[in-house]
């Protein structure tokens, strides 16, 4: 299948696929960060033969995309691609538009993409929200990936790829920016699946514990799985689980 490629509110680039047969449903992929947002080949080809149209959007401020990296929460991004998608985009490759109303719209994320897909989910648009070893708390940050940490390794290793100023990147370190702990009163724990693993020493397990209990949200602690990227969800022992999270 060949990845079509469009630009939401003029500076969102987000790859895409058509689903193979008509659908409403529509699945929008968050990954983690710092990583190269390409190569998800296999992982959209998946879900589109499953009967979604799948998205796998650039955050503003990074790679293709316009605008300067954490300026805004990164759920905002989510939040304008899907205001329009009944108004219609087109591929860049071929200039071919499509529009897709009444949609059925599911967010998955991992990691950095954790809080875009629970922060996300306040908007009535959105039905279920996936999250693998989502950031809950960026206050309970991990001893090998710490914020400071993570901030120079990025320019280092990353360059253009991620654009932004220490202001913003610090916003993350206040606990009231980007992060789901902060907000858990007004997020219906009912959309929600987090999958998180007891030995993840990049994103620690105990805020979305935490985080399951006072939401009531569906959650599964796995013993030895590391940390998970949304590239899991292809294997048959999340896809069952997630399906039937999706469509209950």
């Amino acid at each position: 299948m060949f990845i079509l490629r469009t630009k939401f509110k003029n500076e969102i680039i987000s790859e895409f696929l058509v689903p193979i047969k008509p659908s409403k449903k529509v699945i929008i992929l968050c990954g983690g960060m710092p990583s190269y947002p390409g190569r998800r080949n296999e992982l959209m080809e998946f879900l589109a033969k499953k009967g979604y149209w799948v998205f796998l959007p650039r955050y503003r401020g990074s790679w293709e995309s316009g605008g300067s990296f954490l300026k805004i929460s990164p759920h905002h991004d989510i939040v304008d691609i899907i205001d329009e998608l009944p108004r219609g985009f087109r591929d860049l490759w071929s200039n071919k538009r499509y529009k897709i109303k009444n949609s059925e719209i599911y967010l998955i994320g991992s990691s950095f993409g954790g809080p875009a897909v629970i922060l996300a989910s306040k908007d009535k648009r959105i039905k279920k929200v996936v999250a693998f070893s989502p950031v809950i708390d960026w206050r309970k940050e991990s001893k090998i990936e710490t914020v400071d940490s993570l901030s120079k390794f990025t320019k280092i290793a990353f360059g253009n790829g991620y654009r932004f100023i220490d202001k913003n990147w610090n916003k993350l370190k206040s606990g009231k920016f980007y992060n789901p702990m902060n907000e858990v009163k007004s997020i219906d724990g009912k959309k929600i699946f987090i999958i998180h693993a007891k030995d993840d020493d990049v994103v620690y397990s105990k805020p979305s514990e935490k985080f399951a209990k006072l939401t009531g949200c569906k959650f599964i602690l796995l013993k030895r799985d590391g940390h998970l990227s949304i590239s899991n969800l292809i294997l048959p022992k999340f896809w069952k689980e997630i399906k039937k999270f999706l469509e209950k």
